[in-house]
């Protein structure tokens, strides 16, 4: 029977090392997480591109750190 675990890291396979593959997992759930946006303090800010986030209610769209919206 096939593995029917969702990793965003399954698909390097056995590649890469174990450590690398994790280390990549925590990153990528990270940046694909909604955000509490700073101006409405609604939770839907996305990213858009490394380092620059969208709220998807107010439209603002600002610059923070590169994978997480920094908690002020």
């Amino acid at each position: 029977m096939a593995d029917t675990t969702k990793s965003p890291a399954k698909r390097l396979g056995s590649r890469y090392g174990r450590r690398v593959r994790h280390k990549l997992k925590d990153i990528e759930i990270l940046q694909k997480k909604s955000y509490k946006c700073p101006y409405c303090n609604a939770i839907r800010v996305r990213r858009l591109a490394a380092g620059i986030w969208q709220c998807s209610k107010c439209k603002a769209k600002f610059a923070n750190k590169a994978y997480t919206v920094k908690a002020e």
